[in-house]
């Protein structure tokens, strides 16, 4: 089975990440205080990785967060010592996956933002 795998993060003094799983409508929602919008987008993609892991299925893990996707996929530099940190653990977990995608979705189709209500 496929995976679309949603994720989406909000920085600030409500901070937090999470995803939600379009085909099984699993959700998962952590706050974490104290992070920035882009911490929080890295923190949500890890957390799908560590939880996927064992999986062979395809999976798409989709965010509406140009900048992380982007740096993820080697396309942008990464300038900030903190999150050249966290995508460097999610490039050790990706490397497990046989089949996996992340990519850039406009923040109205972003099903994890509708969910998370941010």
């Amino acid at each position: 089975m496929a995976l679309s795998v949603f994720v989406d993060g909000s920085g600030g003094s409500d901070s937090g990440f999470g995803f939600f799983v379009k085909e099984t409508g699993e959700s998962f929602y952590k706050k974490e205080a104290n992070i920035t919008n882009n911490q929080a987008e890295y923190l949500a993609i890890i957390s799908v990785l560590k939880k996927f892991s064992d999986m062979s299925d395809e999976i798409t893990i989709y965010s509406d967060s140009k900048n992380t996707v982007l740096q993820l996929n080697h396309e942008y530099a990464i300038n900030n010592d903190q999150l050249r940190s966290l995508a460097r653990e999610a490039w050790e977990l990706i490397p497990q996956f046989k089949n996996l995608t992340i990519k850039w979705i406009p923040r109205n189709e972003n099903l994890a933002g509708k969910m998370l209500g941010s």
